[in-house]
């Protein structure tokens, strides 16, 4: 069974892969649908593929994501690996496949109005930007800053938190992520109760 956060990983990184002609780094598109997740977050309550995010030295990675975008034999399942690969390839130099190659057109249907909002928005803002910009910008976050000392320090990565995507940072490097108080603390009232829900069916 192929699972939601496979699919949507999978169609949000073909669908800015395929805004940049067929073909993308990968870093740049994980780090493009991390702002459309924290996009949707704070504006909507939930992330559009509800990834485990870790910061880490180049910013924030989602982990499921850097299998999908890497079409790693070792960490998707087989029905995973089986629909990425029917959408994506990797291409590059022998010892490092850096870029991302749509193979097809998306799938629209994985997502919502919403997410669709949120792709197009963050595409809009950031698409010409290269993934070392991406990477500068995410380090503004306080759900990226406030792990930069342990990373200083050694660790290589450490799991973030989606609550801490709520807060401002002290310098605003885009206004793409501005919200109204009442609507962000709402937004944030609707992610915990999801997460409680979820929590009560387990």
């Amino acid at each position: 069974m192929i699972t939601s956060i496979c699919k949507k990983s999978t169609q949000a990184l073909n669908y800015f892969a395929r805004k940049k002609g067929g073909k993308i780094n990968k870093m740049k598109a994980i780090k493009l649908v991390f702002f459309a997740d924290r996009y949707h977050l704070r504006k909507y309550g939930r992330p559009i593929v509800g990834d485990i995010y870790w910061a880490m030295k180049l910013g924030p990675v989602g982990s499921n994501l850097l299998n999908t975008a890497k079409l790693s034999t070792e960490l998707l399942d087989l029905d995973c690996l089986n629909y990425a690969k029917s959408f994506l390839s990797n291409s590059g130099d022998s010892d490092k496949l850096l870029d991302l190659l749509s193979k097809k057109e998306l799938d629209l249907n994985v997502f919502s109005q919403t997410d669709i909002e949120a792709l197009e928005a963050v595409y809009n803002e950031f698409g010409d930007k290269d993934q070392f910009e991406l990477a500068d910008i995410t380090h503004s976050y306080p759900e990226w800053f406030k792990h930069r000392k342990d990373l200083e320090n050694g660790k290589k990565r450490v799991r973030m938190n989606y609550l801490d995507f709520f807060s401002n940072p002290k310098i605003s490097k885009s206004h793409i992520f501005d919200i109204s108080k009442d609507n962000l603390d709402l937004a944030r009232d609707i992610y915990q109760e999801n997460i409680e829900a979820e929590f009560a069916l387990a």
